[in-house]
């Protein structure tokens, strides 16, 4: 009896971190032409602490222009205000931090983890309805694992487990490799924002190279299911 072929493996998106910021509204038109010339699934808004009203302020500076080009605004942390601003989820650090903004922000909001050191606590996170799974990006003291090791974990959870994966790319060498690895998703920000050419230009050359690692890659699945 023939074995019934897998679906191919839809391309993986960019997911776009901002720098880590006060006012973001200088940034606005870096963004709009960033949006502009690459298909982005969603942004990671990063701020600096501050006051709840301002940050509500600068929150809405941005997310209109985000949404209107049909990508998600995610907040970096500060759960109390994704609904207050506008937003469409946010982005946690660690098991604890998820378990505790999920009640507030399900099943109307997007919400994302990261800090996930151990197969245990990804597959802890996948288990409370998590919307995606962030694995490479640096710890606290800016440490992160091979390239390698992150390209081995996102292959074991895209094989086992539904929720999406996104793998933290710091170069765009780093994404072809977490797309070919089999991640939903890629994660690049201040690499794009520090590149000379422009952050369009960047941006656009990533999303290449990510195709290209998906071509490569649904090439040799249908090879070996051939």
């Amino acid at each position: 009896m023939a074995t019934k072929p897998v679906p191919p493996r839809p391309v993986p998106r960019l997911y776009l971190a901002t720098p880590v910021m006060d006012d973001p509204s200088p940034f606005a038109a870096s963004l709009a032409g960033a949006l502009a010339g690459a298909d982005v699934a969603a942004v990671l808004l990063r701020l600096t602490e501050t006051d709840p009203r301002t940050m509500i302020t600068r929150i809405k500076a941005l997310a209109p222009m985000v949404q209107a080009r049909g990508a998600a605004l995610l907040l970096d942390g500060h759960v109390e205000l994704v609904a207050r601003a506008g937003a469409d989820g946010a982005h946690l650090t660690g098991i604890a931090a998820l378990e505790e903004a999920l009640p507030g922000l399900k099943p109307d909001r997007i919400v994302g983890v990261g800090g996930l050191a151990t197969r245990h606590d990804s597959m802890t996170a996948g288990e409370t309805g998590v919307d995606y799974v962030l694995f490479g990006e640096p710890d606290a003291g800016g440490q992160r694992p091979s390239i390698e090791a992150i390209a081995e974990r996102l292959q074991w959870w895209a094989e086992l487990f539904e929720p999406p994966c996104v793998g933290f790319a710091a170069s765009r060498e780093e994404a072809y490799e977490f797309a070919a690895a089999g991640a939903d998703f890629v994660l690049v920000g201040d690499f794009i924002w520090a590149d000379p050419r422009g952050a369009e230009a960047a941006l656009s050359e990533v999303e290449q190279a990510i195709r290209q690692a998906h071509a490569v890659s649904s090439g040799k699945a249908a090879a070996a299911q051939g």
